[in-house]
């Protein structure tokens, strides 16, 4: 995803900024993940495999792997303003509402997003796929 910011004055680039699809799930789990009641990220069988191919090539260059599991970046950059919606699967826990909880994670999340990239969500969907009965979330 670019976004370039223009001189208003002679409408050239003064800057071009490039951020990609896994920085965005990275700022998006760290976020989900610090809300109270949320006890794991769900990646499912793609996002599981997606996200090993990710940690190995980061371990391959030395890098630490950010868990990014569970969580879709969709990106749409047809139009004048480039847009993301991001998908986030998660496992709750018992002592905490679902609801609430998952409200709680879109809010945290869609801050997070527009903080740290200057991109704000069109949308963010939280899928509870889990009720945990062990531990109490963060």
């Amino acid at each position: 995803m670019k976004t370039d910011l223009h001189d208003t004055a002679g409408g050239v680039p003064r800057t071009e900024s490039v951020i990609t699809s896994p920085v965005i799930a990275a700022i998006t789990a760290h976020a989900a993940m610090t809300v109270a009641g949320v006890v794991r990220l769900e990646p499912g069988l793609l996002g599981l495999a997606t996200s090993l191919a990710h940690a190995a090539r980061q371990r391959i260059t030395g890098l630490d792997p950010t868990p990014t599991g569970g969580v879709r970046v969709v990106t749409d950059d047809t139009h004048t303003a480039p847009s993301i919606r991001l998908e986030i699967d998660l496992a709750t826990s018992c002592h905490d509402q679902t609801a609430a909880v998952a409200r709680d994670v879109q809010r945290a999340v869609t801050r997070a997003v527009t903080v740290a990239t200057g991109l704000t969500p069109t949308a963010v969907t939280v899928s509870v796929l889990d009720i945990s009965l062990k531990g109490g979330g963060r």
